[in-house]
Parts: C-alpha cells; sequence; structure tokens
C-alpha cells in the first residue's frame, strides 16, 4: 500500500469514527429531546386536563349562577309585588286610623252632647216637679179661693136678702 492510500484510508477511518461518534451525539440528544418532548407533552396534557376540568368547573358554575339569576329575579318579582301589597295595606291602615280617630272625636262630642242633653233633662224634670207642685199650690189655693168667694158670695146673698127685708 502506498502511504498515501493508507493516509488516505486512516483519514477516512477517522472520519467515518468522526461522523459515527457526530451520529451518536447526535442521537443521544434527540433522544433527551424527545424525552423532554414527551416530558412536555405530559404536561401539556396534565395542564389541558386541568384547563377542562376548570372548564367545567367554570360551566357549573355558570349554570349556577344563571340558575341563581333566574331565582333571585323571581325573588325580586314577589319581593315587588309584597312590597305593593305592604304599601296598599299601609295605605288602607292609615285611612281606618283616620277614620277611628274621626268616630272618636266624633264619639267624644256626642257623649258630651248626651251629657248636656241628661242634665237638661235631669233639669227639665226638676223643673217640671216644681211647677207640678206650684200647679198643685195653685189649685189648692184656687180650691180655697173659690170656696172663700162661694162663701163671701153666700154671706153677699144673705146680706142684700137682710138689707131687703129691712127696708120692706
Amino acid at each position: 500500500m502506498n502511504p498515501s492510500a493508507t493516509f488516505v484510508a486512516g483519514r477516512q477511518n477517522i472520519g467515518s469514527e468522526v461522523e459515527i461518534s457526530t451520529i451518536e451525539k447526535q442521537r443521544k440528544e434527540l433522544q433527551l429531546l424527545i424525552g423532554e418532548l414527551k416530558d412536555r407533552d405530559k404536561e401539556l396534557n396534565d395542564m389541558v386536563a386541568v384547563h377542562q376540568r376548570q372548564l367545567l368547573s367554570w360551566e357549573e358554575d355558570r349554570q349556577k349562577v344563571l340558575t341563581l339569576e333566574e331565582r333571585c329575579s323571581k325573588l325580586e318579582g314577589e319581593l315587588h309585588k309584597r312590597t305593593e301589597i305592604i304599601k296598599s295595606l299601609t295605605k288602607k291602615v292609615k285611612t281606618l286610623e283616620s277614620n277611628q280617630i274621626e268616630c272618636q272625636t266624633v264619639l267624644q262630642k256626642t257623649q258630651l252632647q248626651l251629657q248636656e242633653m241628661a242634665q237638661k233633662a235631669t233639669h227639665s224634670s226638676l223643673l217640671s216637679e216644681d211647677l207640678e207642685a206650684r200647679n198643685e199650690n195653685l189649685s189648692n189655693t184656687l180650691v180655697e179661693l173659690s170656696a172663700q168667694v162661694g162663701q163671701l158670695q153666700a154671706r153677699e146673698q144673705a146680706l142684700t136678702t137682710m138689707i131687703k127685708l129691712k127696708v120692706i
């Protein structure tokens, strides 16, 4: 063999060895990268799973919120109705209280008028009794005076008769 051929063959051997070593290094790097990619893929899959659970949880929460909003709306409607009923009843109560106050006032005035009328009736009754007593006194006096007038008339008649008899 030719020294230059040996040199070329040696060089080719060294070149092949370098190539093989480079390829092995690249394979190792590729295997490391593939391992890292698998780890990243697993991390991403885990993240996707967590994200999907979060989305499901969020959707459930959103449904709960919608349900609660609907319920809240119904309750607000009911509250509004009841508030209107309370306002209406409050107005009625105020009107009734006002009417009651007016009735109390009228009742008090009527009671005062009844007391005054009772006092007047008592006064009238006493006055009537007094007048009846006076009337009875006057009636008795009239009877007495009538009797005296009758006696005086009889005496006058008797005196007139006597005077006539004396004159004759």
